[in-house]
């Protein structure tokens, strides 16, 4: 048998008479006054089916149902002021937990100085960070396995690759990222301003695996080409090196050459020219938890220190 709506007051006011022995008594402690305490009482007595309370002259005793609902408010009242003590830390960012996922050139760009930030700031926020390409991050968003996924989009593509729907994620900019083409620095065409990419058709490529080439793919096929794949490799230090030992040449987004430059190694723009967009993405829901918009708002505001008067940040 279930009894519905016992709720706060009715418990409160139970253990009040178990401990006050009295209406008056009871609801002087709680700061009711009596009738509103024995018209609660009635109520409870309704709902349950069954008396709670046993008037012994000017006293009161709790039936055996009555000291059942008196022990058990002991347990649901301690529970749930813990629940809004806890609760009340998270909405005063003094403690909160917020799941991150970041693609890796902002791994290590981006993302550091955005988390001591909110390190310094809230310390009992805890934010704990995994690495993983776009489409792997934005699903485990979509699963409920993070908070936060940092992502990207090349000019012409979404930031889902096709592969997710964002139509109900909240999706901030926060940079715009140069995508230039990386050669060694004795190629014949280092020291140009800008390269054609049709010049390139004969060139060996360095590139991620099939699935994660798509760029180059559509950037050479406007020029005209289909790339020939030598090496295949989706570690950033990795490609510089094949690069540097004249192995082949790779179109990289400037972030990751500002993080690992190689002193054999030059960057040049592109022609047709081609941007990246990083995004920060998260639902509307999680948005509204101030542990995630901390980290949102830290994400933005280290972004704008690396890009300063780049693309908007609306987190």
């Amino acid at each position: 048998m279930l009894f519905p709506m016992i709720d706060t007051a009715g418990f409160r006011v139970m253990r009040a008479i178990a401990d006050e022995g009295s209406f008056t008594a009871a609801a002087l402690s709680l700061g009711y006054s009596q009738p509103a305490v024995s018209q609660m009482v009635r109520r409870l007595e309704q709902r349950t089916g069954t008396a709670l309370v046993e008037r012994v002259g000017r006293t009161v005793r709790l039936t055996e149902a009555g000291q059942v609902l008196a022990r058990y408010a002991t347990t649901v009242l301690t529970a749930l002021d813990a629940a809004e003590e806890e609760i009340a830390s998270i909405a005063g960012l003094r403690s909160g937990r917020v799941r991150l996922m970041a693609f890796p050139s902002s791994s290590s760009t981006v993302v550091p100085q955005a988390l001591a930030q909110v390190r310094r700031e809230f310390p009992g926020v805890a934010v704990t960070f995994t690495e993983a390409e776009p489409p792997e991050s934005l699903a485990a968003l979509r699963a409920g396995e993070c908070d936060i996924a940092v992502a990207f989009s090349y000019d012409g593509t979404d930031v889902g690759r096709g592969e997710e729907s964002l139509e109900n994620f909240v999706v901030s900019p926060l940079l715009e990222d140069d995508v230039l083409l990386a050669l060694p620095r004795d190629h014949p065409l280092a020291s140009r301003d800008v390269i054609d990419l049709a010049d390139l058709a004969d060139e060996d490529w360095i590139a991620g695996c099939p699935r994660c080439r798509g760029h180059l793919l559509q950037l050479c096929s406007v020029a005209g080409f289909t790339p020939k794949v030598a090496y295949e490799t989706e570690d950033y230090v990795a490609i510089l090196s094949f690069i540097a030992a004249g192995l082949g040449i790779a179109v990289i987004a400037d972030l990751i050459l500002e993080n690992t430059p190689h002193p054999d190694v030059v960057a040049v723009p592109i022609r047709p020219s081609s941007r990246r967009t990083v995004y920060a993405v998260t639902t509307p829901d999680l948005q509204r938890v101030p542990a995630v918009a901390a980290t949102l708002s830290a994400l933005c505001l280290r972004a704008s220190a690396m890009r300063a008067g780049g693309g908007p940040c609306r987190a």
